[in-house]
């Protein structure tokens, strides 16, 4: 979290805590969302803004890693019949 406050100073402030984020392994519309929030933190947070801010990047990065797994899953299986 310190390195998050740290990372507000940065001149590319957004581009780098949201590549840190890694919302690229987000769906669209999450990704979307956290880099909205991530300009808002960056233009004015605090230690409570950023610890919501990793725990819902967290949250919104694993329910899109098992909404690609489920769709692989499901792909697998149309195929195979």
């Amino acid at each position: 979290m310190q390195t998050l406050m740290a990372l507000r100073k940065e001149s590319d402030a957004v581009r780098v805590i949201t590549e840190r984020l890694k919302v690229k392994e987000m769906g669209p519309a999450d990704h979307i969302r956290t880099k909205h929030e991530v300009k808002a933190f960056v233009e004015k947070g605090s230690e409570s803004v950023a610890e919501s801010l990793l725990r819902r990047a967290s949250e919104r990065r694993n329910l899109g890693q098992q909404f690609s797994a489920k769709i692989t899953q499901s792909h697998g299986r149309r195929l195979s019949q």
